[in-house]
């Protein structure tokens, strides 16, 4: 599977979460120039905006025994992402009142087995 497939279907199964938890998906793949949030949800007039880090397990490989995802929301991406939320903000005419929460799904895909697990680390300080 191609990175592009694995991320894809990592969104998919966050995205399908969310909805399952009773958020409405407003944007995947919201890009700029200077960078992407992988989806915008609503909920309890709350904006949520999700980073989608997504692995491959293995065979005979625990979910616990594989990469760490969330190591990769370094310093420079977590910049990228609050420019991100600003710019978002500014389209929709927000005034900076809004209530918004950034999380981070780690998806560990084990396609052999067709499961998939999230670690879902909720409303990260950035």
């Amino acid at each position: 599977m191609h990175n592009r497939q694995k991320w894809d279907l990592g969104e998919s199964i966050a995205c399908a979460r969310l909805i399952k938890e009773g958020f409405v998906i407003k944007a995947r793949n919201y890009m700029k120039k200077w960078g992407e949030i992988d989806i915008i949800a609503e909920k309890d007039d709350t904006v949520h905006f999700v980073e989608v880090k997504s692995v491959m397990v293995h065979k005979g490989q625990s979910f616990r025994d594989s990469h760490v995802p969330e190591e990769n929301v370094h310093p420079w991406k977590t910049l990228h992402i609050r420019r991100m939320v600003k710019t978002y903000f500014a389209e929709k005419g927000e005034n900076g009142e809004t209530e918004f929460q950034f999380h981070i799904f780690c998806v560990y895909i084990d396609m052999k087995a067709r499961k998939a697990r999230i670690k879902w680390l909720k409303n990260i300080i950035m």
